[in-house]
């Protein structure tokens, strides 16, 4: 067996235990910081920098003062509530070391793959008993491909169940060294048209469209959908996501289609950011009926949801 160089380091913004959407059984998952995409209607926007950040929950607030004494480059703005200018903070967490209340607190951390791997033991006996296991997710977790790779490798020694959530925005040359390491590659087709594509999410899919080519002749995949309006939420875009899996990725016979979602709308605010699709309705269900039987309809099985 391939040895597994447990010193490599990664940053990672969140583990997550329990889940159950994300691969079968009862799995954890470790979420990766960095991501080449700006999708508008990301519901992890903490994870698109490669680097911890500042986050500022202004109702924790106090006003105490503390932080703009600790912060060396005087980003944090004196106003009711405080702000933080994200053109002047280096993501140094001075700040949140001062902050009494938390209401300033980082997201992020350098871990080893030996540390990652201590807490993923912790739930080991549920993988088993569920026939669970692991799934890296982002951001886009192999955009910190040694570190995914590793994290891989150190899981498939265990006996763990290995899956990723990703967008396939990479060389084909990483889809050939990590996805023998990966039972099931859980992985977004937005769109199958590029001007529309680079709108929404700020790349074109020509890179994506490559990878998934690849990905489906090397490990067990399913193609999912995040269902926009606006965006794809139409019969002609998803009639056109349906054929281009049919006639290009053989090995794929499911779809998930993800109806869309403002979960993550409260963390933009975090991060001083605007989200832009505040105002976008939920699809109704009927609608997504829809969709799940175009997809049907081209011979593949679909989920809504997954």
């Amino acid at each position: 067996m391939e040895s597994v160089d447990y010193s490599v380091q990664g940053t990672v913004f969140d583990i997550q235990r329990f889940s159950i959407h994300d691969g079968p059984g009862i799995r954890t998952i470790v979420f990766l910081k960095g991501c080449p995409l700006r999708c508008k209607w990301c519901s992890n926007p903490e994870s698109q920098q490669y680097y911890p950040e500042v986050l500022y929950r202004k109702q924790l607030c106090i006003g105490c003062k503390a932080c703009q004494g600790a912060c060396p480059k005087q980003a944090i703005v004196d106003s009711n509530p405080y702000w933080i200018d994200r053109t002047l903070c280096d993501n140094c967490a001075e700040c949140t070391m001062v902050c009494p209340t938390s209401a300033l607190s980082m997201k992020g951390k350098l871990m080893t793959v030996e540390e990652v791997v201590k807490e993923l033991r912790k739930d080991a006996t549920q993988y088993f008993r569920s026939n669970g296991g692991i799934t890296l997710s982002g951001g886009e977790a192999l955009t910190q491909p040694r570190f995914a790779k590793e994290i891989f490798k150190a899981c498939k020694a265990q006996g763990w169940h290995t899956a990723i959530e990703t967008e396939g925005y990479y060389d084909t040359k990483i889809v050939k060294e990590i996805m023998p390491y990966i039972d099931l590659v859980l992985l977004d087709i937005k769109s199958v048209n590029p001007e529309q594509h680079k709108k929404f999410t700020g790349v074109d899919n020509e890179k994506i469209k490559e990878s998934a080519k690849v990905i489906q002749s090397i490990a067990n995949t399913t193609v999912r959908v995040p269902t926009i309006p606006g965006f794809n939420a139409s019969e002609e875009d998803i009639r056109g996501i349906a054929e281009f899996v049919k006639e290009n990725m053989p090995n794929v016979h499911e779809v998930h289609l993800l109806p869309y979602h403002n979960y993550g709308q409260g963390k933009y605010e975090l991060l001083g950011r605007e989200y832009e699709l505040e105002n976008t309705p939920k699809i109704p269900e009927e609608e997504m009926e829809m969709y799940k039987k175009i997809v049907e309809s081209k011979g593949l099985t679909c989920i809504i949801g997954g």
